[in-house]
Protein backbone atom coordinates (compact mmCIF):
# COMPACT_ATOMS: atom_id res chain seq x y z
CA UNK A 1 0.00 0.00 0.00
CA UNK A 2 2.71 2.67 1.02
CA UNK A 3 4.77 1.94 -2.03
CA UNK A 4 1.59 2.36 -4.38
CA UNK A 5 1.60 6.30 -2.59
CA UNK A 6 4.91 7.20 -3.35
CA UNK A 7 4.87 7.83 -7.45
CA UNK A 8 1.69 9.78 -6.43
CA UNK A 9 3.56 12.22 -3.73
CA UNK A 10 6.89 12.58 -6.39
CA UNK A 11 3.84 13.50 -8.84
CA UNK A 12 2.90 16.18 -6.58
CA UNK A 13 6.44 17.60 -6.07
CA UNK A 14 6.63 19.91 -9.17
CA UNK A 15 3.43 21.42 -7.54
CA UNK A 16 4.99 22.26 -4.51
CA UNK A 17 7.66 23.57 -6.36
CA UNK A 18 5.43 26.23 -7.95
CA UNK A 19 4.77 27.41 -4.80
CA UNK A 20 7.83 28.37 -3.83
CA UNK A 21 7.53 30.56 -6.89
CA UNK A 22 5.81 33.20 -4.62
CA UNK A 23 8.64 34.72 -3.24
CA UNK A 24 10.15 35.40 -6.51
CA UNK A 25 10.32 39.23 -7.02
CA UNK A 26 8.83 40.25 -10.18
CA UNK A 27 10.38 43.66 -10.66
CA UNK A 28 11.36 42.66 -14.41
CA UNK A 29 8.15 42.03 -15.03
CA UNK A 30 6.81 45.17 -13.23
CA UNK A 31 8.85 48.04 -14.11
CA UNK A 32 8.44 51.58 -13.17
CA UNK A 33 10.31 52.95 -16.08
CA UNK A 34 9.54 53.44 -19.91
CA UNK A 35 12.69 51.68 -20.34
CA UNK A 36 12.07 48.97 -18.26
CA UNK A 37 8.08 48.60 -19.77
CA UNK A 38 9.33 48.58 -23.35
CA UNK A 39 12.08 45.41 -22.77
CA UNK A 40 9.41 43.39 -20.74
CA UNK A 41 7.10 43.76 -23.53
CA UNK A 42 9.57 42.31 -25.90
CA UNK A 43 10.75 39.22 -23.30
CA UNK A 44 6.51 38.61 -23.45
CA UNK A 45 6.31 39.17 -27.14
CA UNK A 46 9.37 37.21 -27.79
CA UNK A 47 8.62 34.62 -25.31
CA UNK A 48 4.76 33.88 -27.12
CA UNK A 49 6.21 33.87 -30.51
CA UNK A 50 8.00 31.09 -29.29
CA UNK A 51 5.20 29.49 -28.02
CA UNK A 52 3.55 29.11 -31.28
CA UNK A 53 6.24 26.32 -31.67
CA UNK A 54 6.42 24.70 -27.97
CA UNK A 55 2.93 24.72 -27.49
CA UNK A 56 2.03 22.78 -30.15
CA UNK A 57 4.82 20.11 -30.19
CA UNK A 58 3.91 19.78 -26.15
CA UNK A 59 0.58 18.83 -27.12
CA UNK A 60 1.11 16.36 -29.72
CA UNK A 61 3.68 14.49 -28.30
CA UNK A 62 0.53 13.85 -25.50
CA UNK A 63 -2.06 13.37 -28.37
CA UNK A 64 0.31 11.38 -30.62
CA UNK A 65 1.50 9.01 -27.53
CA UNK A 66 -2.64 8.59 -26.29
CA UNK A 67 -3.71 7.84 -29.68
CA UNK A 68 -1.13 5.41 -31.02
CA UNK A 69 -0.44 3.49 -27.22
CA UNK A 70 -0.68 -0.23 -27.86
CA UNK A 71 -4.03 -0.86 -26.85
CA UNK A 72 -5.71 1.39 -29.30
CA UNK A 73 -6.35 -1.44 -31.98
CA UNK A 74 -8.25 1.26 -34.45
CA UNK A 75 -4.62 3.52 -35.11
CA UNK A 76 -3.10 3.36 -38.39
CA UNK A 77 -0.01 1.32 -38.60
CA UNK A 78 2.05 2.54 -41.37
CA UNK A 79 5.52 1.12 -40.94
CA UNK A 80 6.89 1.86 -44.42
CA UNK A 81 5.61 5.41 -44.24
CA UNK A 82 8.24 8.09 -44.56
CA UNK A 83 7.32 11.25 -45.82
CA UNK A 84 5.12 14.00 -46.01
CA UNK A 85 4.78 17.03 -47.88
CA UNK A 86 2.78 18.64 -46.20
CA UNK A 87 4.34 17.89 -42.67
CA UNK A 88 7.53 18.88 -44.28
CA UNK A 89 6.00 22.23 -45.43
CA UNK A 90 4.66 23.15 -41.66
CA UNK A 91 7.58 21.98 -39.76
CA UNK A 92 9.66 24.71 -42.26
CA UNK A 93 7.47 27.22 -42.60
CA UNK A 94 6.36 27.76 -39.27
CA UNK A 95 9.65 28.09 -37.48
CA UNK A 96 11.11 30.45 -40.49
CA UNK A 97 8.23 32.89 -40.12
CA UNK A 98 8.73 33.01 -36.54
CA UNK A 99 12.17 33.49 -36.68
CA UNK A 100 12.28 36.51 -39.46
CA UNK A 101 9.15 37.93 -36.77
CA UNK A 102 11.64 37.83 -33.95
CA UNK A 103 14.57 39.16 -36.29
CA UNK A 104 12.96 41.89 -37.07
CA UNK A 105 11.37 42.47 -33.62
CA UNK A 106 14.65 41.85 -32.09
CA UNK A 107 16.58 44.49 -35.36
CA UNK A 108 13.85 47.51 -34.49
CA UNK A 109 14.27 47.22 -30.33
CA UNK A 110 17.76 46.85 -30.00
CA UNK A 111 17.95 50.54 -31.55
CA UNK A 112 14.41 51.85 -30.38
CA UNK A 113 16.76 50.70 -26.52
CA UNK A 114 19.88 51.50 -27.42
CA UNK A 115 21.56 52.37 -23.82
CA UNK A 116 23.56 54.86 -25.29
CA UNK A 117 20.51 56.54 -27.31
CA UNK A 118 19.56 59.59 -25.10
CA UNK A 119 15.59 59.62 -24.18
CA UNK A 120 13.03 61.85 -25.99
CA UNK A 121 11.57 64.47 -23.39
CA UNK A 122 10.90 67.92 -22.64
CA UNK A 123 12.82 68.10 -19.56
CA UNK A 124 16.36 68.90 -18.80
CA UNK A 125 17.90 65.72 -18.30
CA UNK A 126 20.00 64.51 -15.20
CA UNK A 127 23.37 63.40 -14.95
CA UNK A 128 24.57 61.02 -12.66
CA UNK A 129 28.39 59.42 -12.67
CA UNK A 130 28.52 56.31 -11.53
CA UNK A 131 31.54 54.30 -10.28
CA UNK A 132 31.51 50.86 -9.14
CA UNK A 133 34.48 49.50 -6.64
CA UNK A 134 35.10 46.91 -3.99
CA UNK A 135 32.59 46.27 -3.20
CA UNK A 136 30.10 49.37 -3.44
CA UNK A 137 28.54 52.17 -5.39
CA UNK A 138 29.94 55.61 -5.78
CA UNK A 139 27.63 58.26 -6.79
CA UNK A 140 28.50 61.90 -8.51
CA UNK A 141 26.04 64.64 -9.17
CA UNK A 142 28.00 67.01 -11.13
CA UNK A 143 25.43 69.61 -11.59
CA UNK A 144 24.51 69.19 -7.74
CA UNK A 145 28.53 68.87 -6.78
CA UNK A 146 27.23 65.70 -4.49
CA UNK A 147 28.30 62.61 -4.14
CA UNK A 148 26.71 59.34 -2.35
CA UNK A 149 27.71 55.66 -1.62
CA UNK A 150 24.75 53.09 -2.22
CA UNK A 151 22.27 55.38 -2.81
CA UNK A 152 20.53 57.92 -5.81
CA UNK A 153 17.77 59.83 -5.53
CA UNK A 154 16.46 61.31 -8.61
CA UNK A 155 13.15 63.17 -10.32
CA UNK A 156 10.44 60.90 -11.58
CA UNK A 157 9.68 62.06 -14.89
CA UNK A 158 13.10 63.14 -15.59
CA UNK A 159 15.55 61.84 -18.18
CA UNK A 160 18.63 60.20 -16.14
CA UNK A 161 21.84 60.01 -17.93
CA UNK A 162 24.00 57.71 -16.11
CA UNK A 163 28.18 57.88 -16.56
CA UNK A 164 29.78 54.72 -15.73
CA UNK A 165 33.32 53.40 -15.16
CA UNK A 166 34.87 51.25 -12.47
CA UNK A 167 37.72 51.76 -10.21
CA UNK A 168 38.07 47.90 -9.86
CA UNK A 169 37.03 44.88 -11.75
CA UNK A 170 34.47 44.64 -14.52
CA UNK A 171 31.39 45.21 -13.11
CA UNK A 172 27.87 45.44 -13.97
CA UNK A 173 25.70 48.27 -13.24
CA UNK A 174 21.66 46.96 -13.17
CA UNK A 175 18.66 48.91 -11.36
CA UNK A 176 16.11 45.84 -12.49
CA UNK A 177 12.92 48.58 -11.72
CA UNK A 178 14.15 50.85 -14.48
CA UNK A 179 15.40 48.80 -17.30
CA UNK A 180 19.03 47.03 -18.58
CA UNK A 181 22.06 46.95 -17.34
CA UNK A 182 25.39 47.82 -18.51
CA UNK A 183 28.92 47.39 -17.81
CA UNK A 184 31.36 49.11 -15.39
CA UNK A 185 35.08 48.61 -16.82
CA UNK A 186 38.46 50.31 -15.50
CA UNK A 187 39.74 53.25 -17.87
CA UNK A 188 36.31 53.33 -19.81
CA UNK A 189 33.14 55.21 -19.40
CA UNK A 190 29.49 53.19 -20.53
CA UNK A 191 26.46 55.70 -20.88
CA UNK A 192 23.13 54.09 -19.77
CA UNK A 193 20.11 56.35 -20.29
CA UNK A 194 16.71 55.71 -17.63
CA UNK A 195 13.41 57.22 -16.27
CA UNK A 196 11.17 56.77 -13.73
CA UNK A 197 7.55 57.33 -14.62
CA UNK A 198 6.38 57.51 -11.19
CA UNK A 199 7.80 57.82 -7.63
CA UNK A 200 9.33 54.38 -6.45
CA UNK A 201 11.77 53.00 -4.00
CA UNK A 202 13.75 50.50 -5.92
CA UNK A 203 16.81 47.83 -5.53
CA UNK A 204 19.92 48.16 -7.62
CA UNK A 205 22.70 45.56 -7.66
CA UNK A 206 25.92 44.76 -9.55
CA UNK A 207 24.59 41.63 -12.17
CA UNK A 208 28.59 40.47 -12.66
CA UNK A 209 30.33 38.74 -9.73
CA UNK A 210 33.47 40.73 -8.82
CA UNK A 211 34.49 38.79 -5.52
CA UNK A 212 34.08 38.10 -2.16
CA UNK A 213 31.55 41.00 -1.41
CA UNK A 214 29.74 40.70 -4.51
CA UNK A 215 26.42 39.88 -2.68
CA UNK A 216 26.54 42.78 -0.31
CA UNK A 217 27.18 45.84 -3.13
CA UNK A 218 23.32 46.79 -3.86
CA UNK A 219 22.21 50.39 -3.21
CA UNK A 220 19.09 52.07 -3.02
CA UNK A 221 17.18 53.89 -6.21
CA UNK A 222 14.71 55.85 -5.25
CA UNK A 223 12.21 58.07 -7.54
CA UNK A 224 10.59 61.25 -6.17
CA UNK A 225 9.16 64.60 -6.96
CA UNK A 226 10.94 67.48 -8.10
CA UNK A 227 10.67 69.85 -4.38
CA UNK A 228 11.62 66.05 -2.72
CA UNK A 229 14.33 65.87 -4.83
CA UNK A 230 15.90 69.37 -4.24
CA UNK A 231 15.22 68.98 -0.36
CA UNK A 232 17.03 66.12 -0.36
CA UNK A 233 20.42 67.94 -2.57
CA UNK A 234 20.19 70.10 0.12
CA UNK A 235 20.36 67.61 2.96
CA UNK A 236 23.31 65.87 1.22
CA UNK A 237 24.91 69.76 0.64
CA UNK A 238 24.75 69.91 4.74
CA UNK A 239 26.63 66.93 5.46
CA UNK A 240 29.78 67.15 7.62
CA UNK A 241 31.67 64.74 5.45
CA UNK A 242 33.75 66.21 1.54
CA UNK A 243 34.87 63.12 -0.51
CA UNK A 244 38.52 64.75 -1.00
CA UNK A 245 41.42 62.47 -2.02
CA UNK A 246 42.40 61.28 1.19
CA UNK A 247 38.48 60.31 1.64
CA UNK A 248 38.42 58.46 -1.41
CA UNK A 249 41.40 56.70 -1.06
CA UNK A 250 40.38 55.05 2.13
CA UNK A 251 36.71 54.92 0.43
CA UNK A 252 38.37 52.82 -2.22
CA UNK A 253 39.40 50.21 -0.35
CA UNK A 254 37.70 46.95 -0.09
CA UNK A 255 34.90 46.90 2.32
CA UNK A 256 31.88 44.86 2.06
CA UNK A 257 27.67 45.83 3.28
CA UNK A 258 28.96 49.30 3.28
CA UNK A 259 26.64 51.86 4.80
CA UNK A 260 24.74 54.60 2.36
CA UNK A 261 27.15 57.47 3.05
CA UNK A 262 26.56 60.64 1.83
CA UNK A 263 29.24 63.60 0.76
CA UNK A 264 28.26 67.49 0.34
CA UNK A 265 31.32 68.03 -2.08
CA UNK A 266 34.07 66.02 -3.96
CA UNK A 267 37.40 66.19 -5.36
CA UNK A 268 37.73 68.06 -8.86
CA UNK A 269 36.87 66.32 -11.77
CA UNK A 270 37.02 62.77 -9.77
CA UNK A 271 35.16 61.13 -12.15
CA UNK A 272 37.64 61.90 -14.93
CA UNK A 273 40.55 61.16 -11.86
CA UNK A 274 39.31 57.77 -11.80
CA UNK A 275 39.23 56.94 -15.66
CA UNK A 276 42.67 58.40 -16.28
CA UNK A 277 44.06 56.48 -13.56
CA UNK A 278 44.14 53.34 -16.26
CA UNK A 279 44.97 55.42 -19.35
CA UNK A 280 47.14 52.46 -21.70
CA UNK A 281 45.03 50.18 -20.18
CA UNK A 282 42.06 50.64 -22.62
CA UNK A 283 42.26 48.75 -25.94
CA UNK A 284 43.09 51.32 -29.04
CA UNK A 285 44.51 54.04 -26.26
CA UNK A 286 48.69 54.17 -26.46
CA UNK A 287 50.75 53.24 -23.96
CA UNK A 288 53.11 56.09 -22.37
CA UNK A 289 56.35 55.04 -21.61
CA UNK A 290 58.78 56.90 -19.60
CA UNK A 291 62.16 57.69 -21.13
CA UNK A 292 65.62 56.35 -19.23
CA UNK A 293 68.66 57.30 -20.73
CA UNK A 294 70.08 53.30 -19.22
CA UNK A 295 73.00 52.10 -21.46
CA UNK A 296 73.38 48.69 -22.01
CA UNK A 297 76.81 46.44 -22.33
CA UNK A 298 76.79 46.97 -26.16
CA UNK A 299 76.59 50.97 -25.48
CA UNK A 300 72.92 50.49 -27.15
CA UNK A 301 70.11 52.37 -25.04
CA UNK A 302 67.83 49.50 -24.05
CA UNK A 303 65.01 51.82 -22.92
CA UNK A 304 64.56 52.41 -26.14
CA UNK A 305 64.27 48.79 -27.30
CA UNK A 306 61.94 47.35 -24.53
CA UNK A 307 59.52 50.05 -24.90
CA UNK A 308 59.38 49.38 -28.84
CA UNK A 309 58.45 45.77 -27.64
CA UNK A 310 56.16 46.39 -25.45
CA UNK A 311 54.09 48.60 -28.16
CA UNK A 312 54.70 45.65 -30.67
Amino acid sequence: MTKKRYPRLLGLLPLFGTLLLGGCNWTLLNPVGQVGIEERNLIITATLLMLLVVVPVIAMTFIFAWKYRASNKDATYAPKWSHSTKIEVVIWTVPILIILALGVLTYKSTHALDPYRPLESDVKPLTIEVVAMDWKWLFIYPEQGIATVNKIVFPANTPINFRITSDTVMNSFFIPGLGGQIYAMAGMTTKLHLIANHNAEMDGISANYSGAGFTGMKFKAIATSQADFDAWVNEVKASPKQLDQAEYAALSKPSQNNPVALYSSYAPNLFQTIIDKYEGMTPGKPVKHEKKAVAGTDGVDESSNSAAGAEE
